[in-house]
């Protein structure tokens, strides 16, 4: 599994433990900023409703109003709308799309303004709608400070992605997880040892036994994020023995979405309780937290519905079976056993809804842990188990791995090409 990075400390790998150092330094630059609050900013935040998901992608800097509050999540968000644009609902989009390097260009040029637009609507929503007390010109200059953070962190993360390692915009996000997560830990340690609540034997036996069951979620996540179904292909232009007898696949992930139906599903169940609270209406109030929030006995079966739904939805959209079939057609390529056009789109169709039904489930357990453990225990509400946060690092983390391994076992396999020569 380490291959390779033997070699990370050669002489001639000089260049990427510079792109390393970088990478740190720029987190670095991060998480100080997320220390430093809004001077003017005089209450902190307690219900953050949908936007928890974006407190989560901030390291907690949302919660704290510090200068770095939304970080890249304005960004992401118009990433995934342009994305969903490009499904054949916006036809000038599905051009771009289809355009390769420039359309590409264009498309995340239209990202990032989409980017600040929508961080310009949050900061804006946040200040005169969550904080109370605050001046016309205090909400001006926070939402001001909240925009020029997001663009900061932005273009921190392209730098990230040019000069150092992995993407940027997840590696921040990432960065700011892992700030968060010592918290739980601490929180963990303090309910189940130094309160009092048990005796020392139990309050032992119970932190280490929520260890062990941390350990054993990102053990079930790394399965997951890298379990693949592989359909094999074959082209009729192409033989085994051109090719050194090599197979072709057509690999299908199990959890193709990722993290986007626990984000859609949060942002559904939860943008009713911030309506009805800047409406003030005390009896629609109630009703919405005592039906709709996740945190209520409905709201939690409708969350988690609202999960399976969007997994499907967007799996579907981002691996659409016709398209897939029509490009295998086109490049001479078929399914053992099944023939090419319709019953090809019928059968990739049916693979991919198993999978996305193992997959969704798959999210469910592990949106659903954390609220299932703050109901049936009297743990800190920062004292979690699964949830969003955890399922963004491990994928974060295993695509920066493999990317830093590919690069390495490269290297090595060129300048054993040169000895031999």
């Amino acid at each position: 599994m380490f291959r390779g990075f033997s070699q990370l400390f050669n002489k001639n790998n000089k260049d990427i433990r510079k792109k390393i150092y970088f990478t740190l330094f720029c987190l670095g630059i991060f998480c100080l900023g997320t220390g430093i609050t809004v001077p003017w900013a005089s209450e902190q935040l307690e219900e953050l409703g949908f936007l928890q998901i974006f407190n989560i992608m901030s390291g907690g800097g949302l919660a704290s109003f510090s200068i770095f509050a939304l970080g890249v999540s304005p960004y992401i968000t118009a990433s995934i709308i342009t994305e969903i644009l490009q499904m054949d609902i916006i036809p000038y989009f599905k051009d771009l799309k289809e355009q390769g390097y420039t359309g590409r260009q264009k498309i995340n040029r239209i990202t990032r303004y989409l980017g600040i637009f929508i961080a310009f609507i949050q900061a804006y929503a946040l200040t005169a709608f969550y904080m109370n007390g605050l001046t016309a010109m205090e909400i001006i200059k926070t939402t001001l400070v909240f925009v020029a953070g997001t663009c900061f962190c932005v273009w921190m993360a392209d730098q990230i992605t040019n000069k150092g390692i992995g993407n940027g915009q997840s590696m921040l996000i990432m960065a700011g997880i892992i700030q968060s997560m010592p918290t739980i830990f601490q929180g963990a340690f303090d309910a189940f040892i130094t309160a009092d609540t048990y005796s020392s034997a139990l309050g032992i036996t119970l932190f280490a036994l929520f260890c062990l069951v941390y350990v054993i979620v990102i053990v079930g996540i790394i399965w997951v994020q890298l379990a693949e179904r592989r359909i094999p292909i074959q082209y009729s232009n192409r033989t085994n023995a051109a090719y050194g007898a090599q197979t072709n696949y057509l690999p299908l992930k199990i959890n193709s979405a990722s993290v986007i139906p626990v984000i859609f599903a949060s942002i559904i169940t939860t943008i009713p309780s911030t309506i009805v609270a800047i409406i003030g209406n005390e009896s629609a109030i109630e009703f919405v937290n005592n039906y709709i929030l996740y945190t209520s006995d409905t709201g939690f079966i409708l969350y988690l519905v609202l999960i399976v739904f969007f997994a499907y939805f967007y799996t579907f959209m981002v691996m659409n079976p016709d398209e897939m079939s029509k490009n295998l057609n086109e490049r001479g390529g078929y399914i053992p056993g099944i023939r090419p056009g319709k019953d090809t789109s019928d059968y990739i169709s049916k693979s991919i809804s198993r999978l996305t039904l193992v997959g969704s489930l798959f999210l469910v357990v592990l949106a659903g842990l954390p609220i299932l453990l703050s109901k049936f225990t009297n743990l800190p509400s920062s004292v979690t188990i699964g949830g969003t946060g955890i399922l963004i690092v491990v994928g974060v983390a295993i695509e920066t791995y493999k990317q830093l391994e590919s690069s390495l076992v490269s290297r090595s396999y060129a300048s054993k090409r040169k000895r031999l020569r």
